[in-house]
């Protein structure tokens, strides 16, 4: 049976609340218009998911510090920054359903506020000497624009393979998520083969959570995400790319013409969410999906029993469990 976030949440719940208070400190800016936005960045935060993997895995891998409260705060600052960022390359006024700090004060101030949030998560960590901390999160942001820049370049070729596909979300998803695992286990004062271990069930996790996503694109309703919204932006995802490899290649070219020049409409976008569903590719992604979750629960499991790892399990079975 699936646990809730609440249930998920019961054994870091005090430092949840914590945490909370202080990432409110670490966004404050003497700049009125800055403090006004952080304000309104941190009201609209999600589920944290981010922060309870930080600290589930140092309570699984050891001891919750002070330092685990700074390094789920680097990753929270330096992603928050790159999705600012992502909104104004996008030209994208929502996010989470508000409005984007680019929709409310316009490209040239989301930028800098991007900056700024960027360079409050490098001085967190140089103000307190957590290297080792900054070196895991960095690594990880440097691989997520990379993952990026990969997928727009294999995108105006529409030829990536599966090899390709798996490169580009462990970039540009599963290394953040492993970022959150290595800086819980690290802040934790683990060994360096445990901090190596839980990045890599970080990985694992990472990688089905994009695989996930990537199915609500061929869902029955609209959840999460608008249905195609993929294939509108010819991203090529793991269900099309086994089904295209399972076709005839009169019916691979004319899919992957409808991507390349149809994707602005909605009949020929429905036409490929039809062949992907025929052609065996969602029951494939699915697969997929369940193989790396039962990697990384077996990682998981080579950890100590506790409440830890009794919600971290919950938090890996949350994410392929999503409806969004």
């Amino acid at each position: 049976m699936s646990l809730s976030i609440n249930d998920i949440q019961a054994p870091i719940a005090s430092e949840m609340d914590a945490f909370e208070r202080k990432f409110r400190q670490f966004m404050k800016s003497e700049v009125m218009l800055l403090d006004q936005i952080m304000n309104y960045i941190v009201r609209r935060k999600g589920k944290q998911l981010r922060p309870m993997f930080v600290f589930l895995t140092a309570g699984v891998s050891g001891t919750i510090s002070e330092s685990t409260y700074r390094g789920a705060a680097l990753i929270e600052l330096l992603h928050t920054a790159t999705l600012v960022h992502d909104d104004v390359v996008d030209d994208s006024n929502y996010r989470r359903g508000f409005f984007s700090v680019n929709a409310l004060w316009k490209n040239k101030i989301a930028v800098l506020v991007g900056d700024y949030l960027l360079s409050r998560g490098l001085s967190l960590s140089m103000d307190n000497q957590d290297f080792s901390l900054l070196k895991i999160v960095s690594n990880a942001v440097r691989e997520v624009v990379e993952g990026e820049l990969l997928q727009m370049a294999k995108a105006r070729r529409l030829d990536i393979t599966e090899e390709v596909y798996f490169e580009i979300i462990r970039q540009k998803t599963a290394s953040l998520i492993s970022s959150c695992c290595a800086v819980g286990a690290q802040s934790a004062g683990a060994a360096d083969e445990l901090v190596e271990r839980m990045k890599l069930f970080g990985e694992k996790v990472g990688l089905a959570f994009q695989i996930k996503d990537d199915l609500f694109d061929f869902g029955d309703a609209e959840v999460g995400k608008p249905l195609g919204i993929d294939i509108k932006e010819k991203k090529m995802t793991l269900p099309l790319i086994h089904a295209l490899s399972q076709t005839t290649w009169s019916k691979k070219r004319n899919i992957i013409n409808i991507i390349r020049n149809h994707s602005d409409k909605p009949q020929k976008v429905a036409e490929v969410i039809q062949f992907v569903r025929e052609s065996g590719g969602i029951q494939y992604a699915t697969k997929a999906m369940q193989k790396h979750v039962d990697e990384a629960k077996a990682i998981l499991h080579s950890f100590p029993e506790s409440t830890y790892r009794t919600s971290l399990e919950g938090l890996v079975q949350f994410t392929i469990d999503r409806s969004k």
